[in-house]
């Protein structure tokens, strides 16, 4: 076949990337129901999640950026209980993804000793017969905790020299090989593990299992549907594919008419356009993005699109940190203009601000006066979304004495402190 190639201008594939990721589609009328969930998810194909709990978990955010105020038991219902739409797996890292992704991630699951961590393929490789035992407990007591099994063993058992941690690694060893999956999260975050057959819907088990190629290319596929447009490394990236799989992966489709070969400027790389990918016109978006959010995950990309370097600082010693410990960008019209660092006071009911910063030569109509605005009425509707009574004002960064206006002139609740 032949393949049409055309240029397109960084504004060009910014707009198609943002429209690609729900950015553009029109707000909920009414309560948010499981409508808008499905259409978030059929954008962006998976939610990332992370243990830091400093703001929200983050799985929780995309949602809250595409659809504003929503409640989060929506989420957990669709991930947690009967019938399940979603469920934990190794996606984009550890994950939240629809249950028909299941059999095109089933490759990963037999190429556990491949993929998994060191430690878990040691365990299994030094201990079978212990990890056997941790799956026999999860049949016979599921759904269960690590810790419920932990608990309830001998400290020590004959041959296996075993310790409390080898449990959880047994666990997540059984869970990146499919004998186990999530069930549910209790006490905040702890994962609850029982058999795939009885927390996922039988029709999806049934399924039988794809070809790797086939795999693939549908893992290709959702990717460039939820990026719009992007280069090889960032269709791969997003379900952290094999390389030259994810090559081959991509030929297939430009060939079968899935894929259409572009060029942006400024890209070095070749880019590749999902062919049902549109140019918004324009992109009238006002809201914080998690740092793992899908728009935020091949950070090469994001500074391509946005001009906008970003580093999460959680890991980086506070000493060293330029703009916070949990940052998340300030999506503007169709620029990322700012960088505010949160945190969730919940014992006080307060939104903490510990910084907030302006992007140099931020591209966005009514500059400084109207960032600090809208990003004061987003902060509003954040803390109200969270449960938080009151927005404290941002303790440091060039934004902090704009902002600090902006939020004392919002009338909107909660109060500001």
């Amino acid at each position: 076949m032949t393949t049409r190639r055309e240029t397109l201008s960084v504004a060009q594939a910014r707009r198609i990337a943002l429209g690609a990721q729900g950015f553009t589609d029109p707000p909920p009328n009414g309560a948010v129901d499981i409508r808008h969930l499905r259409r978030v998810v059929r954008r962006v194909g998976l939610f990332q999640m992370d243990s830091v709990n400093v703001l929200v978990r983050s799985h929780y955010l995309p949602l809250f950026s595409r659809l504003g105020r929503y409640p989060v038991e929506l989420l957990d219902r669709a991930a947690y209980r009967p019938p399940r739409e979603l469920f934990e797996y190794w996606g984009h890292e550890a994950s939240l993804l629809p249950v028909g992704l299941h059999p095109y991630l089933r490759w990963r699951m037999a190429e556990v000793e491949k993929h998994a961590w060191g430690g878990m393929r040691r365990l299994a490789q030094e201990k079978p017969e212990f990890v056997e035992w941790v799956l026999q407990q999860v049949r016979d007591r599921g759904p269960v905790t690590a810790g419920e099994i932990e608990h309830d063993a001998p400290r020590r058992m004959d041959n296996w020299g075993w310790n409390w941690s080898d449990v959880k690694t047994a666990l997540e060893w059984l869970f990146w090989s499919g004998q186990v999956t999530a069930a549910a999260r209790r006490n905040g975050f702890t994962r609850v593990y029982d058999l795939p057959e009885r927390v996922l819907p039988r029709e999806v088990l049934d399924i039988p299992t794809p070809p790797n190629d086939v795999a693939f290319r549908e893992l290709i596929a959702i990717a460039a549907r939820a990026l719009g447009v992007a280069t090889e490394p960032d269709l791969r990236d997003y379900f952290r594919l094999p390389g030259a799989r994810s090559r081959q992966a991509v030929r297939e489709l430009v060939e079968e008419g899935r894929l259409i070969p572009v060029q942006v400027e400024g890209w070095q790389q070749p880019a590749y356009l999902d062919p049902n990918a549109t140019i918004p016109r324009t992109v009238r978006a006002r809201t914080l993005i998690s740092p793992f959010d899908s728009l935020m995950w091949e950070r090469a990309r994001t500074e391509r699109l946005f001009g906008f370097r970003y580093r999460i600082e959680i890991y980086t010693p506070a000493h060293k940190r330029v703009y916070g410990y949990y940052v998340l960008p300030f999506l503007l019209d169709e620029h990322l203009v700012a960088r505010v660092d949160l945190k969730a006071d919940r014992k006080a009911g307060v939104l903490r601000i510990p910084a907030a910063w302006e992007e140099p030569g931020a591209k966005v109509e009514g500059g400084t006066e109207r960032i600090a605005r809208e990003l004061a009425a987003h902060l509003g509707q954040l803390a109200e979304w969270l449960g938080l009574d009151t927005v404290a004002a941002p303790e440091t960064g060039d934004l902090a004495p704009a902002l600090t206006g902006a939020l004392a002139m919002n009338g909107a609740m909660p109060r500001v402190l």
